[in-house]
């Protein structure tokens, strides 16, 4: 179901799913995965269409999962199923029909580790699921038309995040532009 409907169980979610561990200091879990679909594109009008992953992420005690590409979606599921807390597991709804090759039947992504897509000098793209890969288009095109070196940074998870891997690139090419999917105005880039 679209994450628009996740609104209607924003008090469960986040002042029970995210909060019970903390206020049980540790003694109760809430392991539930929250699988839901994000983003624009698909004309499916405007009540359907909103992207709330980064809402999610600022909350704690929530997890927060946006694949770009299938073993990625296969890897972070596999680490949210052995999460003791709330996962938000958030799919792009055009991404539906990207394929990649077959996944190794081990295949685990641990939360807060971001992929490097593209290695490059110039500047860093930083996004994730469905903007990964138009952030990736744009590092082709600015390579062949500028002849810029351009890294391309999935986030993967926006809780965690890999604050790392974000300041070694940036220190790298020292630019870096955030590529999303979200209002322009309180975003998760913000």
């Amino acid at each position: 179901m679209s994450i628009n409907f996740a609104l209607l169980g924003m008090d469960q979610i986040i002042n029970h799913a995210a909060k019970l561990r903390y206020m049980s200091d540790g003694q109760l879990n809430v392991p539930i995965i929250i699988r839901t679909v994000t983003g624009g594109g698909g004309q499916l009008a405007a009540t359907h269409s909103q992207s709330f992953e980064g809402w999610f992420a600022s909350v704690p005690g929530l997890k927060v999962a946006v694949p770009a590409y299938p073993c990625d979606a296969l890897g972070l599921m596999r680490s949210a199923l052995l999460e003791e807390d709330p996962v938000i597991y958030v799919e792009h709804g055009l991404l539906y029909n990207v394929s990649q090759e077959k996944c190794s039947d081990s295949h685990i992504i641990p939360f807060g580790k971001a992929n490097i897509t593209r290695e490059g000098s110039d500047i860093s793209l930083i996004a994730y699921s469905r903007m990964s890969h138009v952030a990736y288009e744009a590092a082709n095109i600015l390579e062949s038309e500028n002849g810029l070196s351009v890294e391309v940074i999935d986030l993967r998870t926006l809780n965690p995040l890999d604050i790392d891997t974000i300041v070694s690139s940036v220190k790298k090419t020292n630019q870096a532009m955030i590529i999303e999917e979200m209002c322009k105005t309180g975003g998760f880039a913000s």
